[in-house]
């Protein structure tokens, strides 16, 4: 049987959910634009570490980056092997993970979608556009909800609940139904091909993210 490849997946910084499939011996990690994996962010190096295979293992090294490599939270003083479930910062702005051969990809990283959020930095994407000036609070929250929901209605309530916790008694069905507008209002900036939040007349709403 042919062997699968290894793989990094984005999951926090530009882009999350992006993957890599390492079919190569070496991966040059940094902010140029003629690495092999690019990283656009002031924070990273131009050249800022490489990946490589030595053996059947794919090890990783730093370049003598201003602002460091780290694998599962420690620093990397030198070349160190890389197994599977691994994670790996860059400059501690990016964080991938790194999945062995023939493993299989985490099933919390959400691959489908036209939509992505970036919950650590409460970023929108759709593609590798990013959603510029970012959301308000509530807008965000709003969003992560629905998010999360992965498709299925959630009721009024429950988005009340979430948005202003301890204020209920006090949000109207005006003010939900205006920032839903203010929410589609915003993503339309990103794709104004497809609409996102749906309204499930009767019941709440949900995300359509396929």
């Amino acid at each position: 049987m042919e062997r699968e490849n290894a793989m990094l997946i984005l999951e926090r910084g530009s882009g999350p959910g992006r993957r890599w499939s390492l079919d190569q011996p070496s991966y040059l990690i940094g902010r140029l634009s003629d690495c092999d994996i690019v990283l656009p962010d002031r924070r990273v190096s131009r050249r800022h570490a490489r990946m490589y295979l030595q053996g059947d293992r794919y090890w990783i090294e730093d370049l003598g980056s201003k602002n460091g490599t780290y694998v599962n939270g420690e620093p990397l003083t030198e070349p160190r092997p890389l197994d599977d479930g691994d994670e790996i910062q860059i400059a501690l702005r990016f964080k991938m993970a790194f999945v062995g051969a023939e493993e299989t990809a985490p099933l919390d990283v959400k691959q489908g979608g036209r939509l992505r959020l970036d919950r650590d930095y409460h970023e929108v994407y759709v593609g590798e556009h990013k959603l510029h000036p970012p959301l308000s609070q509530a807008q965000y929250r709003l969003l992560e909800v629905l998010y999360l929901a992965d498709g299925k209605v959630v009721p009024r309530e429950n988005l009340v609940s979430a948005i202003w916790p301890g204020e209920e008694a006090g949000v109207t069905d005006q003010a939900l139904d205006a920032l839903v507008r203010r929410l589609r209002e915003r993503l339309v900036e990103l794709d104004s091909d497809h609409q996102y939040v749906v309204t499930v007349r009767g019941h709440g709403f949900r995300l359509d993210n396929d």
